[in-house]
């Protein structure tokens, strides 16, 4: 029972990363079919942002109420159809139309599969989040080499978008069956306004979220149309960035964990950021769209680390609230992701998207200096390890009985399961 949630829970966050996989793959074969500039690009991201932000704030308290398996059944499948809907859009302003329905579906499926993975986890009692992150990556690769190959036998976007959606519907309908049951929320002590207050640190962790959605997102939108535009590359080549730039998420998230209780939270961070400068820098500066590739390819090996580590921090800064601390981080998360690529859209048009996409230096070198003032979590200071330290981090060190998220007790030597997410999540 248990292995069948997880496994559908992780073809879940896959089917979730195909579809914005394809998406992004096939940017360059949107542009082209419209004849838009970069900004006008960079407003179908925005519109597609606000669509996700205005659902999930909206229907936050439903998803509370009917609890994320009865939401999922659904806002998956709708998801699917709205990507229907994009395809067949046949001009720029019904492209905007349906492309803000396709935000709301996909912002509503992004909460509603990750608090599903927060329950499946709970019920495991041990941290399998990075799991589900990685099915993510695997979902989003395998829908950028569709990209790949769909342009390299010459289909264009519209085609490809419907061959994905329909590929989609029958498989998320499917996967309804798999979900478990959300558990009973804890009564919360207090009441009115007080009660509903999350601490500062909430907010901290929220801000280092926002810079590293911020730079996921100017990678994944911008990718390919740096490739194509400014290295020359053929839109079959261009589309192959972002499913190489998945692939290193994917090897990175598999190791995450360990090298986190290796070097500690704040290390951790400090070189992910660190790193993600210097693969970036290598994007920048590439000579040909091979070299570009590959400094994709080291940035997101890096880079993979930043998001869930600040959604598993938010799980432990606020106890007895995880999830709102979780939601609130990511509502955060969610407004960087949809910054970023309007950003690197209106300075691409400005100037050059090299110059555009150079942004994501500046924003990794803020993530290494903001490393250093991240909370630690009420583990980490019961465990009185030193900033960076493994034995201060809440991934190598529980007390004997430390509450997890929902309220289940973590035997000793057991991590604790409290990290709800990954890329993007919503509140």
């Amino acid at each position: 029972m248990l292995f069948r949630a997880r496994l559908g829970t992780f073809l879940t966050f896959a089917l979730a990363g195909l579809l914005t996989g394809v998406w992004v793959a096939r940017m360059p074969a949107l542009a082209g079919k419209f004849g838009t500039s970069e900004s006008e690009i960079g407003i179908v991201v925005l519109i597609w942002g606000l669509g996700a932000i205005v659902a999930m704030q909206g229907l936050r308290a439903v998803i509370a109420r009917a609890g994320s398996r009865a939401v999922l059944r659904v806002a998956l499948p709708l998801t699917a159809l709205s990507y229907v809907g994009v395809a067949l859009a046949p001009t720029y302003g019904l492209l905007l139309a349906a492309v803000a329905v396709f935000g709301m579906t996909f912002g509503i499926t992004d909460i509603a599969m990750n608090a599903q993975g927060s329950v499946v986890e709970q019920a495991y009692r041990r941290s399998i989040m990075s799991g589900m992150h990685a099915g993510w990556c695997v979902g989003a690769m395998t829908g950028g080499l569709f990209g790949v190959v769909t342009a390299a036998v010459g289909l264009g976007f519209t085609e490809t978008v419907l061959i994905a959606a329909i590929l989609v519907l029958p498989v998320g309908l499917a996967l309804g069956r798999t979900y478990l049951t959300d558990p009973a929320a804890p009564a919360e002590a207090g009441t009115g306004r007080r009660a509903r207050r999350l601490p500062v640190a909430v907010y901290l962790i929220g801000v280092l979220a926002f810079i590293a959605f911020m730079t996921e997102g100017s990678i994944a939108d911008w990718s390919g149309l740096l490739l194509h535009d400014e290295l020359g590359a053929s839109q079959a080549v261009a589309a192959f960035g972002y499913p190489m730039f998945e692939l290193a998420m994917l090897f990175g998230r598999l190791v995450g964990d360990r090298v986190r209780m290796r070097l500690g939270t704040r290390r951790m961070l400090t070189g992910a950021g660190i790193g993600t400068a210097l693969g970036m820098t290598v994007v920048v500066l590439a000579p040909s769209a091979p070299v570009a590739i590959a400094g994709f390819f080291l940035t997101g090996l890096v880079v993979c680390t930043v998001v869930p580590t600040t959604i598993s921090l938010a799980g432990t800064a606020a106890p007895g609230r995880p999830a709102a601390a979780v939601a609130q981080v990511g509502a955060m998360g969610y407004g960087g992701l949809l910054l970023g690529p309007v950003v690197v859209g209106f300075l691409g048009d400005a100037t050059s998207l090299r110059v555009g996409v150079g942004v994501v230096v500046v924003l990794a070198l803020m993530i290494a200096v903001g490393a250093r003032y991240v909370p630690l979590g009420a583990s980490e200071i019961g465990a009185a390890g030193p900033a960076g330290d493994p034995a201060g981090d809440p991934a190598v060190h529980a007390p004997e009985g430390a509450v997890a998220a929902g309220g289940a007790a973590v035997p000793a030597g057991s991590p604790a399961p409290g990290e709800p997410r990954t890329e993007p999540v919503a509140a």
